[in-house]
């Protein structure tokens, strides 16, 4: 599983203030701390920066290049910005983000194109987001891989996004999500790749709970063939699950039970509730956190005392 770092994002206030001061050491360590943490990919969200995009995107590329040599991820919906920081990347770069609407699909496309990058894809257009799994795979299909083809970009450089809602009002959604991932990969020979931003799925969410709601939907979303993750790589127990995944270590009662939840949906079937031991608080709360996913049972932000 790729992990693209998620936490040099301009949301946060330190790393805004860090920003507006070019606080280069902060940048740096926040970025080393990332990928001695397994990112194998950092993403760098400046934001739009309509003013002074095209002076910092490459002021934050450096600064990170000049610790590490993980490719970056130039987030940011200034397009010139983004080329800015494009032309001082020592490694192509992946693109955070074009969608199916014109007014993003184009310019970024033929960045990723003239620079050798790989591109996020996302399956919404100028209408915003299909709710289903067929209406997200209609625009990778009709819209974003047709462009990239023409482009001369291939499936292994288009990074399909989904587009993870929040289960916190949005939980009819998060299986469409799961059954898009498997669709996608099945949409062109060899492949696009997938990607997901992981933590939206627990937005809004008691904090207390958003690390368990992220790592449970982690591995449905590996068991539906996601390929990376906008995540975060300082998260220990989201890492211990993809380990786990990824070895298929059942040494441990917990281990067994996430490898038992991986098959249960890589064969689209449900998770057996006989296999959970109802004496272990940990096991318990996975499987309701399963059932919240998947929409068996009403999410409320105390689910886990209910």
């Amino acid at each position: 599983m790729l992990i693209i770092g998620e936490n040099i994002h301009i949301i946060s206030p330190r790393v805004k203030e860090a920003i507006e001061n070019r606080d280069a050491k902060f940048i740096q360590t926040l970025a080393l701390k990332q990928v001695k943490a397994g990112a194998g990919i950092l993403d760098l969200n400046i934001g739009p920066q309509k003013k002074r995009g095209t002076e910092i995107m490459p002021w934050i590329v450096e600064t990170v290049q000049a610790v590490t040599d993980v490719p970056l991820s130039l987030d940011t919906t200034n397009v010139a910005a983004m080329e800015a920081g494009l032309r001082v990347c020592k490694k192509p770069a992946l693109l955070n983000s074009a969608s199916a609407d014109p007014a993003r699909l184009d310019p970024v496309m033929d960045l990723a194109a003239k620079y050798n990058a790989s591109v996020i894809a996302l399956t919404m257009g100028v209408d915003g987001i299909p709710s289903t799994a067929d209406g997200r795979t209609a625009i990778a299909m009709e819209t974003l891989l047709p462009k990239a083809e023409s482009l001369g970009i291939p499936p292994k450089r288009v990074f399909l996004d989904p587009l993870v809602l929040t289960v916190n009002g949005n939980q009819d959604v998060a299986q469409e999500t799961v059954n898009a991932i498997r669709v996608f990969k099945q949409l062109s020979d060899p492949p696009p790749m997938t990607v997901v931003g992981l933590s939206n799925i627990s937005n809004s969410c008691p904090n207390e709970i958003r690390s368990l709601i992220n790592r449970t939907f982690m591995v449905m979303l590996m068991a539906a063939g996601l390929d990376s993750a906008i995540a975060d790589p300082l998260d220990k127990k989201l890492m211990e699950f993809i380990r786990v995944v990824e070895s298929r270590d059942t040494a441990t009662p917990m281990g067994r039970l996430i490898v038992a939840l991986y098959d249960a949906t890589a064969a689209m079937e449900d998770l057996d509730p006989g296999l959970v031991d109802r004496n272990d608080q940990e096991q318990v709360e996975f499987f309701k956190t399963c059932q919240i996913l998947k929409n068996q049972i009403i999410y409320a932000h105390s689910y886990l005392r209910i």
